[in-house]
């Protein structure tokens, strides 16, 4: 039987939210994201198919100076993108259990990370929930308007305090 693996967080349940109102601003968001990011977080991504996580995604890899294409990794698993910090981009809208993990090499990943040597980014995060401890998760909403989104964010710890400021300011 399928583990309820891919419920979305209550939005209720996040400390801060902002409201973006244009590609350009989640983008600019994103980006700016990446002036916090030393090596050794984890930020998982939660919304509905097609909220943005990818685009989320591909502004923090932008940001952190990768110039590969950065595409979805939903039927790969996977995605890694050297530079000087690895990113690991996960998906796991198609797994159906947490044992799924061990076969896309996710552990190894994970010890990159906690090493300080990567940045791992996972969008439908709930197989790998039970192994991150310490992690930043950001909640994108689809606001009415096509562009428009929410966008929440927490830690499980402590927040740092860097990131809260950022989404204070904008």
């Amino acid at each position: 039987m399928t583990e309820m693996i891919h419920q979305l967080p209550d939005a209720k349940d996040f400390l801060l939210n902002l409201t973006v109102n244009s590609v350009d601003e989640t983008a600019a968001l994103a980006e700016n994201c990446t002036k916090l990011l030393t090596g050794g977080e984890i930020i998982l991504l939660w919304g509905p198919l097609g909220a943005g996580k990818t685009l989320f995604t591909q502004h923090i890899c932008k940001g952190l100076g990768i110039t590969d294409e950065i595409v979805s990794p939903t039927f790969t698993i996977a995605n890694v993108y050297p530079g000087e910090k690895t990113i690991y981009h996960l998906d796991f809208y198609r797994l159906e259990s947490t044992d799924e993990l061990v076969d896309v090499g996710f552990e190894a990943m994970l010890e990159d990370v906690e090493a300080g040597n990567a940045i791992m980014l996972v969008e439908w995060p709930g197989p790998a929930l039970k192994w991150l401890d310490d992690r930043i998760e950001i909640l994108i909403q689809p606001g009415t308007e096509p562009d428009k989104r929410t966008i929440h964010l927490r830690g499980t710890s402590e927040l740092p305090v860097a990131w809260q400021q950022l989404f204070q300011e904008n």
